[in-house]
């Protein structure tokens, strides 16, 4: 299926790897320039060459999107790249055990690290989204709606992009901007993986986890992932909003019945 994406402009944070390198790289196969803004040079500046050699754009742009006016820079460079934005996917962040003993100043810089650059990005990208009547799709996690343990700010930070999502979809209606989320549970990515093999048994803790996956009894792969952001963002879901959509194997609403094996 033709997604309708060839030449717009896709600006995605955390790109580089896991979920978002999944995520630019399928962006690129439709067609579409990318903008990735990432906190690791190598990774990002790797990634681009990658792209040059085949004549695809994959413009890295290096910041740390904790400082929120990195956001407004990397909307900046970006429109100077390419003159346009029509897709922003909020991807970056990281759970970071930031829990209720943490304290109130470690509680506010975790909701720096996973929540304020997806306001801070939408809000320096608005004029150049009501323009191309764009998209938004926002990375959350099913810990938005299950709890974890141990990590509030991250389950905060990642509540709170459901109830963006919405909002921003109620007020983006009149100009023709989507708003959607796509939830991960369990992902298979780099940092998984390195996760994992810190356990006595590497193997046997993997198994354990797919275990809890009803479909297939394994974990969602990365391009999983990547291909409903891709879809959501194109012109083939042009009545989908407000939606949170779990890419997840049935992991997180299936009756316990059908997870506990």
């Amino acid at each position: 299926m033709d997604l309708d994406l060839k030449d717009k402009v896709a600006l995605v944070t955390g790109g580089s790897k896991g979920i978002g390198e999944a995520i630019v790289r399928s962006f690129l196969a439709e067609g579409a320039k990318t903008a990735n803004v990432n906190r690791s040079t190598t990774e990002g500046e790797a990634l681009a060459a990658e792209y040059e050699l085949k004549g695809q754009e994959c413009f890295f742009i290096q910041a740390d999107l904790c400082g929120v006016e990195a956001c407004q820079r990397a909307v900046e460079k970006t429109l100077e790249r390419f003159g346009r934005i029509d897709v922003v996917v909020n991807n970056a962040g990281v759970n970071d055990g930031v829990g209720l003993e943490a304290g109130p100043d470690d509680f506010v810089a975790s909701l720096q690290r996973n929540l304020v650059h997806y306001y801070a990005l939408v809000h320096h990208s608005l004029a150049a989204l009501k323009q191309s009547r764009g998209s938004i799709i926002n990375i959350g996690s099913k810990v938005a709606v299950t709890g974890q343990g141990g990590t509030s700010g991250y389950a905060a930070a990642k509540g709170g992009i459901n109830g963006l999502t919405r909002e921003w979809a109620v007020d983006l209606a009149e100009f023709g901007i989507r708003v959607n989320a796509v939830l991960p549970a369990e992902t298979w990515t780099p940092l998984y993986e390195r996760i994992i093999n810190e356990e006595a048994d590497p193997a046997s803790a993997k198994r354990e986890i797919e275990q809890l996956i009803p479909l297939g009894r394994r974990f969602t792969t990365t391009r999983e992932m990547a291909d409903m952001v891709v879809f959501l963002a194109s012109p083939r879901s042009s009545h989908t909003t407000g939606q949170i959509i779990f890419v997840d194997g049935g992991y997180t609403h299936f009756d316990r019945k059908y997870t506990a094996h």
